[in-house]
């Protein structure tokens, strides 16, 4: 067999390792949280979204959430202000608030441009739409850390309003609390929320690690499939530290939230989504249901 017929055979078996997985997930909903250094890069930025366009083609229903730290930061340092964070969390006044708001939605309309040159119908919105993220201001150790919020109710009937009309709807994380001040989420908290509320099959995290380690300086630790349960008593021991603690908190909490499947994956890697949710080895770490 010449090397070209072994090169189209080959990609024939690709296609049959998917299609299980194309009907196990045909009409279900997946909420993909997009951030790090997968948005920073126009390479890595243009695969992500070609990867969720590729998902509602072959019948997702995919929601993106995104972040755009670092972008605010940068605009921030533009103003001539020093961005401050505190445990971990950006410290935001009101000058810092109504920037984070400009930057999101900037890289929002940026993501349904990029939605729309592939042919798909896209809907940018944010938490403010449709009453769909209400907050109440988050403190960081009892610490006042301004307009930085924590999302006390979903509102999901927007997202499903945009689904059903066949749009792929791109949310930035910005909620009101009930006094209608606008406050700045984080975007993995917005992502759990959202996935909860609209009870997705799936949610994945696109971070900037591969995934879960138990002991993150032991490669061969790494873990590619447990539960929430195993995922606790990992945090419970003290395995987990520094950023993976809130992230892997929010894995915990939308399984318990009755998202099936939760997905850690390394936005740096070219089609991690695709590698993931259509192969049978996966690429990243997957948190399940008990018992799945």
């Amino acid at each position: 067999m010449d090397v070209s017929m072994q090169k189209i055979q080959d990609k024939a078996g690709v296609l049959i390792e998917a299609l299980p997985y194309i009907q196990k997930f045909n009409r279900k909903i997946i909420v993909v949280k997009y951030g790090g250094s997968a948005m920073t890069s126009d390479e890595l930025r243009a695969n992500v979204i070609k990867d969720v366009t590729l998902l509602k083609l072959v019948g997702f229903k995919p929601i993106i959430v995104h972040g755009g730290g670092k972008e605010i930061s940068r605009w921030v340092e533009k103003a001539g202000m020093e961005p401050k964070f505190i445990n971990g969390l950006r410290v935001t006044d009101e000058d810092t608030m109504e920037i984070a708001e400009m930057v999101l939605n900037k890289v929002n309309k940026c993501l349904v441009q990029l939605v729309e040159s592939l042919g798909v119908k896209a809907i940018g919105i944010s938490g403010k739409d449709g009453g769909l993220l209400k907050v109440k201001k988050k403190l960081s150790n009892g610490e006042d850390i301004g307009y930085v919020g924590e999302v006390t109710e979903v509102d999901p009937k927007i997202i499903h309003d945009l689904l059903e009309k066949d749009f792929l709807p791109i949310v930035a994380p910005i909620g009101m609390d009930e006094n209608y001040h606008t406050y700045n989420i984080n975007a993995d908290d917005a992502a759990c929320a959202i996935a909860k509320a609209v009870k997705a099959e799936k949610l994945a995290f696109l971070t900037d690690i591969e995934g879960l380690y138990k002991d993150i300086n032991d490669k061969s630790s790494f873990i590619s499939r447990l539960t929430a349960s195993e995922a606790q008593s990992l945090l419970d021991d003290g395995f987990i530290g520094g950023g993976m603690i809130p992230k892997l908190g929010n894995c915990i909490d939308a399984i318990h939230g009755g998202v099936h499947n939760v997905h850690i994956l390394d936005g740096r890697v070219l089609h991690c989504l695709l590698l993931e949710i259509f192969t049978d080895k996966g690429i990243g770490t997957a948190m399940v249901e008990e018992g799945e």
